[in-house]
């Protein structure tokens, strides 16, 4: 079987793109070759299945990496399911809940004579895919692979989760990425937990600091998450929101509060044309106005001059507000600028050369990873 290494995490969004991306840009710029896929694709536009039965079936997550990188469409591995709804109650209805097909078809296009490493992503959690027997530990035992894990640090309890992987992955388990950490812990985190790991065999290969950027979203995907209607600047829903803001206060301490911000969404009231003119001459991607009311003509000719999308919600300020936040960092890689930054990140922050010694991947790079 060809050299595999299994991607994955303890819960969704906690960075599996970002290091696949991270690996196959050192392998492909030292010219080793590369293929990628899902076993169970998670990210898909279901106007664009190729067939009910899933045949030729691309997660959009690898495609964007493959485009990315340049990576043959040869190279990007199929996923053999789909993990939605319809399909699961499907396999349960059907009592089809075990390894079976799924994995057969998966063997097939990995156990070939290819010269490279096979980079799988798993499914969010060790536990999703179990339905379709596509689980993370699953695929590990029965593709007898190795697995990296990447985890989101929050604080000491999320040892928590990684102890349960080392359980459940056993010898399988080569090594684990810490990511999102507050950059004032990472000192704290190499000098006093990452030994304390070590001696409970976990080898940590990295510690990448939380970035802003890549948990920002988009315009558009709040626009989308929103309903919201667009009054001007449609053309600029590629905007990345980093931070958000509600203008309720008085506009005086209102543009002090703005100017200390970045890259803001700014949710405020219909009727309240100081803050949003305030809002406009910050650092602001986009006005989100809520309550009733239209914007002022002026208003939007000063949006239009400055190329701030404004949008209008249905929704209370309360209700957009919880909406927003629970976008941001559950959003998926897919801007050519965030794919940058985190190839960046992990080649600055993580071992490469250590990960590919650990699972025996021959790598004789021209320089250090």
């Amino acid at each position: 079987m060809s050299d595999i290494l299994l991607i994955g995490s303890c819960e969704p969004f906690s960075g599996k793109s970002a290091l696949v991306l991270g690996i196959a840009k050192r392998l492909i710029k030292d010219n080793k070759k590369v293929r990628i896929g899902k076993p169970l694709a998670t990210c898909i536009e279901l106007t664009n299945l190729p067939s009910m039965s899933y045949e030729g079936l691309i997660d959009d997550d690898v495609k964007f990496i493959g485009s990315t990188l340049n990576i043959e469409e040869a190279n990007l591995i199929s996923s053999v399911g789909l993990l939605d709804e319809i399909s699961a109650e499907k396999r349960i209805a059907n009592k089809d809940l075990l390894p079976g097909k799924d994995f057969d078809q998966i063997e097939k296009l990995v156990n070939d004579d290819f010269e490279g490493l096979n980079i799988l992503e798993a499914a969010g959690s060790l536990y999703e895919g179990m339905i379709y027997g596509l689980s993370l530990p699953q695929l590990a035992k029965t593709l007898n692979a190795k697995v990296l894990i990447v985890n989101l640090w929050e604080d000491c309890k999320s040892v928590d989760a990684l102890l349960d992987a080392k359980k459940q992955l056993g010898d399988h388990l080569s090594g684990v990425v810490l990511n999102a950490v507050v950059p004032k812990d990472v000192e704290k985190i190499k000098n006093e937990i990452i030994p304390s790991l070590s001696e409970l065999n976990i080898e940590v290969f990295g510690v990448m600091p939380k970035s802003p950027l890549l948990r920002s979203v988009t315009v558009g995907e709040l626009i989308r998450r929103l309903d919201a209607k667009v009054i001007c600047c449609p053309e600029k829903d590629q905007l990345l929101v980093e931070t958000l803001s509600i203008g309720a206060m008085g506009v005086n301490s209102a543009m002090e509060f703005f100017r200390r911000r970045r890259n803001m969404a700014v949710v405020t009231g219909a009727d309240r044309t100081d803050i949003q003119l305030a809002a406009l001459e910050a650092s602001t991607q986009c006005l989100i106005l809520t309550g009733l009311g239209e914007p002022l003509p002026q208003l939007i000719h000063r949006a239009e001059e400055l190329e701030v999308p404004i949008l209008k919600v249905e929704l209370d300020t309360l209700a957009s507000v919880e909406i927003i936040e629970q976008a941001f960092g559950h959003v998926r890689i897919h801007e050519s600028i965030k794919a940058s930054y985190a190839i960046q990140l992990v080649q600055e922050h993580v071992k490469l050369e250590r990960i590919f010694e650990k699972i025996d991947f021959p790598c004789n790079f021209s320089d250090k990873c």
